[in-house]
């Protein structure tokens, strides 16, 4: 089976405006990485369901699988539901049981439940909901010939849950992924990058298992090796030979070589 391919579209106007930090887009990132999934996009749009559509019609086209964040809430901007049944021509549908999980919850809490609380009862037909243990706001896995699309909210703790223990797991099982994608990072000091690049650059160019890439900041160059492995320690073993290579060639070049 060829490699999954993943990407994350990030919905929500207020990450456009600079409102709030994406962190949900690095946590993402790195918990698909730890668990051997191929993240080779992320797109951010606002609340707009045009353009989400746009973006979901792109993924679907260059990707296996489009993870979403955002715009699973009860009011009229949120609108991922609507956007993944138009894409998908699969009509949203209302599920009472999960109205019940919602109302329950509003319950519990003694808060009053309006009727655009049903918003968040509708998936597209045939997606599965995925329970929100933290919140009002289902997230849902939709199957599809064109490609899977999982949605989850916008509030991280109520993200990384679902993702953890259900749509992980979940990627895993329908794509028989047993790798870890995992990485060491160097930082050179004292030497610049096009001087570090023109040291190591055909080890960057050569390298398919293991990556190599360079990353510049104020106070150190950084040489990111990254490895695809069944195992965290037998991507550290593959690691191993490149990390002494890159250190051979920069040795006397550079003030300091680290492993961060």
């Amino acid at each position: 089976m060829k490699s999954v391919q993943t990407e994350i579209l990030m919905i929500g106007t207020e990450l456009l405006l600079g409102q709030i930090e994406d962190t949900n887009a690095t946590y993402m990132a790195r918990t698909l990485a730890a668990n051997g999934v191929n993240l080779y996009w992320k797109t951010t749009v606002g609340d707009n369901a045009g353009r989400i559509i746009d973006a979901l019609r792109l993924g679907l086209s260059r990707s296996d699988v489009i993870l979403c964040s955002g715009g699973l809430g009860p009011t009229v901007d949120d609108i991922t539901r609507d956007c993944v049944a138009e894409v998908l021509d699969a009509p949203l549908e209302y599920h009472s049981d999960l109205f019940e999980v919602i109302a329950e919850r509003f319950r519990r809490r003694n808060r009053p439940l309006s009727e655009n609380n049903k918003r968040q009862a509708m998936l597209p037909r045939g997606a599965a909901p995925i329970h929100n243990a933290n919140g009002t706001a289902p997230g849902l896995i939709a199957e599809s010939e064109k490609g899977v699309i999982a949605c989850m909210p916008g509030v991280p703790h109520e993200l990384k849950p679902m993702l953890d223990n259900i749509v992980i797991p979940y990627l895993s099982w329908r794509f028989h992924i047993r790798n870890v994608i995992h990485y060491r990072v160097l930082k050179v000091r004292g030497m610049g990058e096009s001087r570090v690049d023109a040291a190591i650059g055909d080890l960057i160019a050569k390298q398919s298992n293991p990556t190599v890439g360079l990353l510049a900041s104020p106070e150190a160059v950084r040489v990111r090796i990254t490895a695809r492995a069944a195992t965290v320690e037998q991507a550290e073993a593959i690691i191993d030979p490149i990390d002494a290579a890159v250190r051979m060639r920069l040795e006397g070049l550079a003030a300091c070589i680290d492993r961060e």
